[in-house]
């Protein structure tokens, strides 16, 4: 039977900080956390609780994985993020504070993700935090390249921040214009272009078969068998997958687009398998109550069954993405339809597949084949030449 995921979370309770230890029932684990010295349980809260602090956190983490069990931390995370935020708020004057809400407001009117407009909101509060009390009538092009300089400089940022700053600055820029900032020319470093890495065909197998979990064997082989993004998954309804067509609907993707991928004829009886021993309600795989799995437990069973697998690569939910794009181009897709299947705007974006796949590369022969060969051709009486041994004059 699967173990529970255990969901840390904080709240104040008596007005205190805790640490919430939630999970669905199982009188084995119980039993066990019960144990854990200074844990409660709370009536109120209707969850197992310590008082928080991070060696309190760490321990209780520690004591946890001795049996195994998974824990989803990432509330944890959540909840430093807007601490963080706040706590920046507080450096900034009212009338700043007003403008960074006047600037989430227009991202959210602009129609980007949450998951943008968090992040260059992020941004813009570091400028203020810069600027201080500077009235924005005195923000020129100046004082807005040294502070990218200094950004950037201090923080060590990679070359895909660097774009979201720059791109933060000029949202900024057309929603205030009364500053001085003119022609502004901050130009947008070039993308790394780095290969994605890939599993082989063999590989993807071998991980499958290590992952004895039936719900996490499910949503590794979508994930591979599709293309999708962990983000579609996670949102993935079960009424949008047509298994009379062999098609799923993807809702609103990435760009805010509609569209549809195939289902894997392979993946159905597992689909089936799958369904009807977990009988998830609405969508494909669902946490605690019905809601969204987390995706930080995806990553976590995907990285044990690399392990279990033997696979020393570095392996994320989109590398079985980049996988799966990289063997249809060497199993001769062409490449429009690969960047339909995966929701790519470019053609460009998906070009980078056509330099990691091998079905080319596979049929050009190494110069030292050649040459080996040759001399084999030449010396009479020997039918191959080992170059683990040396070669007679």
């Amino acid at each position: 039977m699967e173990k529970p995921t255990i969901i840390f979370s904080t709240a104040y309770h008596k007005k205190e900080q805790v640490l919430l230890v939630g999970f669905r029932y199982n009188q084995e684990l119980k039993e066990y956390i019960k144990r854990f010295s200074g844990i409660t349980w709370s009536t109120t809260l209707r969850s197992f609780y310590v008082p928080f602090s991070k060696q309190t956190t760490n321990l209780l983490f520690e004591y946890l994985r001795k049996k195994d069990y998974y824990i989803d931390y990432s509330a944890l995370k959540t909840a430093k993020n807007a601490q963080e935020t706040s706590n920046n708020k507080k450096y900034i004057s009212e009338t700043n504070v007003e403008r960074l809400d006047q600037f989430r407001n227009y991202l959210k009117g602009q129609r980007l993700s949450q998951s943008t407009v968090d992040t260059y909101t992020t941004f813009i509060t570091l400028l203020l935090r810069y600027l201080k009390d500077t009235p924005l009538a005195e923000l020129d092009n100046e004082k807005i390249r040294l502070f990218v300089e200094d950004t950037l400089g201090k923080k060590h940022y990679g070359i895909s921040t660097h774009r979201q700053l720059i791109s933060a600055i000029k949202h900024f820029s057309e929603l205030f214009n009364e500053t001085k900032i003119v022609g502004l020319d901050l130009k947008r470093p070039k993308k790394s272009k780095i290969l994605p890495g890939v599993l082989s065909q063999q590989e993807v197998i071998d991980m499958l078969r290590a992952t004895a979990n039936l719900k996490h064997r499910a949503t590794l082989a979508l994930l591979y068998s599709s293309g999708m993004r962990i983000s579609e998954v996670i949102q993935l309804e079960l009424r949008h997958i047509d298994m009379d067509r062999n098609q799923i609907l993807i809702k609103q993707a990435k760009g805010r687009k509609d569209r549809v991928v195939m289902l894997a004829k392979s993946f159905v009886p597992l689909l089936s398998n799958y369904v009807t021993t977990y009988r998830p309600k609405k969508y494909f795989v669902e946490g605690m109550g019905g809601s969204y799995y987390s995706p930080t437990s995806i990553r976590a069973f995907l990285k044990r069954s690399c392990k279990t697998a033997g696979i020393t690569k570095k392996v994320t939910p989109h590398t079985l993405r980049h996988s799966y794009a990289t063997h249809l181009i060497e199993n001769g897709v062409g490449l429009r339809h690969v960047q339909e299947l995966l929701g790519h705007s470019k053609p460009e974006t998906t070009m980078i597949y056509t330099h990691v796949a091998q079905k080319d590369l596979l049929a050009i022969k190494s110069p030292l084949d050649i040459a080996v060969s040759k001399l084999s051709k030449t010396d009479k009486g020997q039918r191959y030449i080992s170059l683990s041994r040396n070669l007679k004059r």
